[in-house]
């Protein structure tokens, strides 16, 4: 199974395995990661899922749709170019290692 690592503000970090087509953010809201919220439940909606990709892994991950793009123009912390929202970050065999650091916040 691949894995994901969280790294939070603190510098803590959480390493999951992650079933293939299961999205980084339901595998943090399954296993009590904190700093992902998910209060639209995955449905690309909100934006309190964001996360910070590690830079070099960017192009592990599936290219960004306009709908993500949109939400993430409405991030409680700072959007940059590695800005993603977790719910879109469905796990494959190729992101296995993925690390994505959490923002400051999410709401």
């Amino acid at each position: 199974m691949p894995r994901v690592t969280y790294v939070s503000q603190d510098g803590s970090e959480t390493t999951l395995d992650i079933a293939v087509g299961t999205s980084v953010m339901q595998a943090a809201a399954y296993n009590g990661v904190d700093g992902i919220v998910a209060e639209c439940g995955g449905s690309c909606m909100c934006a309190t899922c964001h996360v910070y990709v590690k830079e070099d892994q960017l192009a592990r991950t599936p290219p960004m749709q306009p709908d993500e793009d949109a939400m993430l123009e409405g991030t409680a912390s700072e959007r940059r170019p590695n800005s993603r929202l977790s719910c879109q970050l469905a796990m494959t065999p190729e992101m296995d290692g993925l690390v994505v650091y959490l923002p400051e916040t999410q709401v």
